[in-house]
């Protein structure tokens, strides 16, 4: 069917599908093919509403219903549904299906998620190493926040139909490591903790600055929106901190043992 045809982004809405992450559908005419990535895809042969997949899938049946300007589809084997999924249309046939645009806006995404998964991993030493209650009470809310960061920017990569770097999040893991271990040894902790936790709110207030206004050219509203949200939580955390480096001149001298 010619309405079919074009690039698609697939996302899971139910049943024993994985998330689906990365997973497109080209279609030209009738045929096409399920691919992740660049790994190579499963071939179809499209027959009405129904995509009907070649060996060695045979057997395997998605069949499409009509959402506005998208579908919803029920994936099948042997006539039994066994997963729900939905399909946006990213290109039609011929076209690019993803513009320079859009591949630098999935770059900026994918940085800010590695940024939260590492700024995670230096919360976690920090409320390792912090002794003050108060203060560690304040590292673990915005830990919980910092979750709600990263989700959110896993969110929108998969929307988007793209997946986390396992590259930048090794890299990650590693400089938090090296960090965590200079924590655990050095006796100056509360100070240290605040310059560097100021620091990366900086860093991460920048960060989502920039990733808001590329979404906003992309014409991404969404990911716009979850970076706003993301940059609000990090500005009210960094004035937290900045209200208490009086606080945290002292408990740095004290570590020290130093009568100030």
């Amino acid at each position: 069917m010619a309405e079919l045809d074009g690039t698609w982004n697939v996302r899971r809405t139910g049943g024993l599908l994985p998330p689906l992450t990365g997973v497109r559908k080209r279609i030209h005419g009738a045929s096409g093919e399920t691919r992740i990535g660049p790994l190579p895809g499963a071939p179809f042969d499209v027959v009405g509403l129904e995509l009907r997949y070649r060996a060695p899938f045979t057997g395997f049946v998605d069949v499409l219903e009509p959402r506005g300007a998208a579908y919803r589809g029920r994936a099948t084997f042997q006539g039994q549904v066994f997963g729900r999924f939905a399909m946006e249309r990213i290109s039609n046939r011929g076209e690019d299906p993803m513009t320079e645009l859009d591949q630098q806006l999935n770059k900026h995404i994918d940085e800010a998620l590695a940024m939260e998964q590492n700024v995670l991993r230096m919360l976690d030493g920090m409320i390792e190493t912090t002794d003050d209650e108060e203060i560690k009470s304040d590292l673990r809310q915005h830990k919980l926040e910092t979750e709600q960061h990263a989700d959110r920017m896993r969110q929108r990569l998969e929307a988007r139909g793209a997946s986390p770097s396992t590259v930048r999040e090794a890299t990650g893991v590693m400089a938090a490591l090296m960090k965590s271990v200079v924590d655990m040894v050095r006796q100056e902790k509360a100070g240290r903790n605040a310059r560097d936790g100021y620091a990366t709110e900086h860093l991460e207030i920048a960060s989502y600055q920039l990733l808001e206004r590329v979404a906003e050219r992309a014409g991404d509203t969404e990911t716009a929106e979850a970076a706003r949200l993301n940059r609000l939580d990090e500005e009210a955390f960094a004035k937290k901190i900045e209200g208490n480096w009086d606080r945290f001149a002292e408990l740095s001298l004290k570590e020290e043992g130093v009568t100030a």
